[in-house]
């Protein structure tokens, strides 16, 4: 037999168990708050106790007829798409152009775009709110778009950039040498290559959006609500059984961004393994 194929020593095997076991403990204490919230979105009682008096969907029915919580549903997500594309555009040129530059200046720049993910969301909410005040961009739409944007765009940046990470540049100049214009040149050189990333980050800067509250309490008026801002105020004023049933829905939609983000990344792997 082998070296590669030889049988687990006894410590061996303790080990491994132990991690499994450590790590299904891990699993079920992240997952407790979830396994527990599913259940009463399909309780046909008025209050959040257990054990259910019995199953039903009327807290989704009333979600989904409810005007509120469509309007704070659609205005989740005209914010979160726009500010994913505009997220999309600024990390990718943050990106390309940061792969290139050589400069003893480039960590302060990488700092400065990637300081959103480090600052506290609140001070970059106190700080934008007095920053846009005077310019009349609080309680409409486009302030809570850019600093959406401005807090989604470093998860675009360190997507693409982890994907140039294995770009060859000189067929973006081998493209340029043979007369393609800039553009030509990066939609068919560059962009199949860093898709992946690109896809990847924006589905990274939609979730990002749809899930912030904090900078929405600071800059939103009474028609941008979104949805975790509406959750949030229905938690504060009258609990009812509709936000365990919101609650899933974001859930499920977490789910399917993390599912797809998996799928790309897998893609990206390959892509990179076919270009090798």
């Amino acid at each position: 037999m082998s070296a590669n194929h030889s049988p687990r020593t006894a410590s061996q095997r303790a080990a491994w168990i132990a991690t499994v076991i450590a790590a299904t403990l891990v699993f079920v204490f992240l997952m407790a708050p979830i396994l527990a919230i599913v259940p009463l979105s399909f309780s046909s009682g008025a209050y959040l106790t257990y054990p259910l008096p019995g199953l039903s969907l009327r807290w989704y029915e009333d979600f989904l007829n409810s005007p509120r919580w469509m309007l704070s549903l659609k205005n989740s997500a005209i914010i979160g798409v726009a500010s994913a594309i505009l997220s999309m555009i600024l990390g990718t040129l943050a990106a390309l152009g940061m792969v290139q530059w050589k400069s003893k200046w480039k960590p302060v720049i990488l700092a400065v775009v990637l300081s959103p993910m480090v600052v506290p969301v609140v001070i970059t909410a106190v700080g934008v709110y007095f920053f846009f005040a005077p310019l009349g961009l609080t309680g409409n739409f486009l302030g809570l778009i850019l600093v959406h944007t401005a807090l989604a765009t470093p998860f675009v940046f360190i997507t693409v950039s982890a994907t140039l990470q294995g770009f060859d540049m000189t067929l973006a100049r081998a493209a340029a040498s043979l007369g393609a214009p800039p553009l030509l040149t990066f939609r068919k050189v560059i962009l199949p290559l860093i898709l992946p990333g690109l896809a990847s980050g924006a589905l990274f800067a939609f979730a990002t959006s749809f899930d912030e509250v904090v900078t929405v309490l600071f800059l939103a008026g009474p028609d941008q609500r979104t949805l975790p801002r509406e959750m949030f105020s229905g938690i504060r004023e009258n609990i009812s059984p509709t936000i365990t049933a919101v609650a899933v829905v974001l859930t499920v939609i977490s789910i399917g961004l993390l599912t797809m983000i998996e799928l790309l990344r897998r893609r990206n792997e390959r892509l990179k393994g076919n270009v090798a």
